[in-house]
């Protein structure tokens, strides 16, 4: 892979989530996903949250309640979201579970995955996504490569 010019190193990646509530949000995240709460900054008068600090296993994850005055509108004001937070767990057919008795709508059923992995997809009650997976062999990067080719093809001949 080529290494690229940027001398401004990264130092850590945060996904930031948009909620309409973000309270309820947290929540929903500390139960499902065993999220801690490491920082929540109140807007005094309104009971907006305007940033909190969620620790999911070794990563932070930043959640704020809308500010549609500002553009910031979460998937449910949009009408949608075009990505995914994807947990790498120890099972995924229990959290997939527990995400949906807690109120979310599973998207996609665990299932097993060309490149190793058991997973499936979940929306939280709040519109973001969630792929959820654990591992189910080593794939090597080659043999991820032809196990792809061969789905995409099989894809285009039904």
């Amino acid at each position: 892979m080529k290494q690229n010019s940027i001398t401004n190193t990264v130092h850590e990646v945060f996904p930031y989530l948009r909620v309409r509530d973000a309270a309820r949000a947290i929540d929903y995240y500390r139960d499902v996903f065993g999220a801690e709460l490491r920082l929540r900054l109140d807007e005094k008068g309104t009971g907006r949250i305007g940033h909190a600090e969620l620790v999911i296993g070794p990563a932070v994850v930043m959640v704020s309640d809308e500010y549609p005055e500002c553009g910031i509108l979460g998937p449910q004001s949009l009408g949608g979201t075009s990505t995914s937070v994807h947990l790498h767990v120890d099972d995924a057919d229990a959290l997939l579970a527990r995400a949906v008795d807690a109120g979310g709508t599973l998207l996609r059923p665990a299932s097993d995955a060309f490149y190793g992995e058991r997973s499936g997809t979940v929306r939280d009650p709040f519109g973001h996504e969630w792929l959820i997976g654990h591992s189910i062999e080593e794939v090597s990067a080659q043999e991820m490569q032809r196990r792809y080719d061969a789905l995409m093809d099989a894809a285009t001949t039904d």
